[in-house]
């Protein structure tokens, strides 16, 4: 069958094994997940540079694409949400990688192309449609890293309806894989709450009565993709969203 085309930006990386010069990557649980659903990863380049992209130049590369998958990566810039100051604990901040996740966004949402966003790429969306973020969520103790743990999930939401077992019933519960010390403050224009954890910490977003298939989660589905089926089902159904 044939397998749509899903675009996944790459993240800069300062060096990568058996290679002389700085890399562009994505985790290759990610890109397996993809595969796996059915789907072709296709690795953009972020091309955004001064930290300024092109509009018309990102939706012509979008083009050829069935799909987009906003990945995992670094903290956002702080003034793209209108913060003053950075936290000290804002790291690998990059504003071409910016720039280009956000000017993927901003497609999305205009066009409808189905995508799912993860981690930073909820953020993205986030901020994309004038949200902001708590730059850091207080600490070691406060902060969702290397953590799992359940998240509630609103009844009748794209992602509850991505969310199955291997018998299609969906849960209004499930158990995720975090890791991420930023979360939504406000959330974005349009954008509904789908998801929570048992500590308030937004975990999913939407934006009802938008076009196309979108649904933003805070954690990553492709560490459980493997061996969870409600993780995997995820991907499979951004795939079938492809497809059509």
């Amino acid at each position: 069958m044939h397998r749509p085309l899903i675009a996944v930006p790459a993240r800069f990386s300062s060096s990568a094994a058996a290679l002389r010069y700085a890399a562009e990557v994505n985790a290759r649980a990610l890109v397996e997940a993809v595969y796996e659903a059915g789907g072709e990863p296709f690795t953009m380049h972020p091309h955004a540079l001064g930290g300024r992209a092109d509009p018309a130049g990102v939706a012509e590369r979008l083009e050829r694409c069935d799909a987009l998958v906003l990945p995992g990566g670094g903290d956002i810039s702080p003034h793209r949400y209108g913060a003053a100051d950075a936290h000290p604990d804002v790291y690998d901040v990059d504003e071409e990688q910016d720039a280009f996740d956000l000017a993927l966004a901003r497609h999305a949402l205009e066009t409808g192309i189905p995508t799912l966003a993860i981690c930073r790429g909820l953020q993205i969306v986030n901020t994309a449609l004038d949200g902001t973020l708590r730059q850091d969520m207080g600490g070691p103790g406060a902060a969702h890293r290397h953590v799992k743990h359940p998240v509630a999930v609103a009844p009748g939401s794209l992602l509850a309806g991505a969310l199955t077992d291997d018998e299609g019933d969906s849960a209004d519960k499930v158990d995720v894989s975090c890791y991420h010390h930023q979360c939504v403050d406000r959330p974005g224009s349009g954008l509904a709450v789908t998801a929570r954890a048992a500590d308030g910490t937004v975990e999913a977003l939407e934006r009802p009565g938008s076009p196309g298939w979108l649904v933003a989660v805070q954690w990553h589905p492709e560490d459980t993709a493997a061996t969870d089926a409600r993780s995997r089902a995820l991907f499979e159904t951004l795939v079938e969203q492809a497809r059509r």
